[in-house]
């Protein structure tokens, strides 16, 4: 149940020691905005890497950071990517190799994904540094490919993803139900602290949550939010999930599945982690790992939630361990992947209801 420190051997790893650049480990890390980074030539901007234990090797993430009033080199890339602005404004720039090239403006809280391979410029049009989060498949790529030049300059469009499509940096207005949970299709969503979510009481009282599908990637994500004083059910899943904070704040417990659902009455208090979190954190539950969100804050809590789960493009190894593609919505009574609340270890509620009190805030 320990969590293996980096893997030498693999090649994104390699990859990543090689760039000279601040590699950030952990579980998660308190505000991404403050982080160090480093020059990094091959950007023409500043970076640094962020390597949490729940990504095991599916997952990767880096902060990049454009100069005030200036722009990154153009880059292309054979892994999927979704970025989130931190702070600032500006544009990015997309074409392909077939001549097609849009252009689209964007702003804090703004998430967007360049579609695969196609080359991408982001132009900062702040007078401050612009700092975002890119969360990429990048560790597939590399593990599997093990070659630099391949994975950045392999001259291949995938039409299927990005021909040139009009309004395809337009916020898409297609939602849906698929299976317990709602489905936005967009490739481009302006603010995420302000986008409209859907009610999924099933995972949390009050909670509101939405999924988008985005550049027809596998690496999706959503957006969920709770109301002051209630937290998530918790729930276990496959690795790899990477959780931003938006909006207020406060602790997520992590625990393995193997310790059952009352740590703390079962004396393993001591294996159970504990993570804060507020606006601009990040962390990252492992796989098969019980977590738990608590908002502690005065305020509605949001987060965004990038990861795989696509139901247009699922991956095998995504789906290939559940019975049903809303295991994370049924009790583990019921072999599913949540407790309910009503059988959840009394001590987790105890503990929630002095953690609002010390805040002042009523459960």
């Amino acid at each position: 149940m320990d969590i293996a420190p980096l893997n030498e051997k693999t090649g994104y790893v390699r990859w990543m020691k090689r760039q000279g650049l601040p590699i950030h480990v952990g579980h998660g890390m308190a505000d991404l905005r403050t982080l160090e980074v480093a020059p990094y030539e091959r950007m023409g901007g500043n970076a640094a890497f962020v390597h949490l234990h729940g990504m095991q090797g599916i997952t990767g993430g880096y902060i990049g950071e454009i100069p005030a009033g200036g722009a990154l080199k153009p880059e292309r890339h054979l892994y999927e990517e979704v970025i989130c602005v931190l702070n600032g404004q500006g544009a990015t720039e997309i074409w392909d190799d077939h001549g097609h090239k849009k252009m689209f403006e964007w702003g804090k809280w703004s998430l967007f994904a360049p579609p695969l391979n196609t080359t991408h410029r982001l132009v900062n049009g702040s007078r401050e540094p612009v700092r975002f989060l890119a969360v990429t498949t990048a560790p597939l790529a590399f593990d599997i490919y093990r070659d630099e030049n391949f994975v950045f300059n392999c001259s291949y469009s995938f039409s299927d993803r990005f021909f040139g499509e009009e309004n395809y940096f337009e916020v898409g207005k297609k939602r849906y139900m698929a299976g317990m949970i709602n489905i936005w299709e967009t490739n481009f969503i302006p603010d995420i602290k302000s986008a409209t979510l859907e009610n999924l009481e099933v995972k949390g009282a009050g909670l509101r949550l939405s999924q988008f599908e985005m550049s027809g990637n596998s690496l999706i994500g959503h957006l969920g939010e709770w109301p002051v004083g209630k937290y998530h059910k918790a729930h276990y899943h496959a690795p790899g999930a990477i959780i931003l904070g938006l909006q207020s704040a406060g602790y997520v417990l992590l625990w393995h599945k193997q310790l059952g659902i009352h740590p703390y009455t079962d004396g393993r208090e001591d294996k159970v982690i504990e993570v804060q979190w507020g606006e601009g954190s990040i962390y990252c539950p492992p796989g098969d790992w019980f977590h738990q969100h608590f908002n502690t804050g005065k305020e509605p809590a949001r987060h965004l939630a990038v990861r795989y789960g696509s139901r247009i493009h699922p991956l095998g190894f995504k789906v290939s361990h559940q019975k049903t593609d809303d295991d994370v919505f049924r009790g583990v009574d019921e072999g599913g992947w949540m407790i309910e609340y009503k059988d959840e270890d009394p001590e987790i509620r105890k503990r929630y209801q002095a953690a609002l009190q010390a805040n002042g805030v009523t459960v």
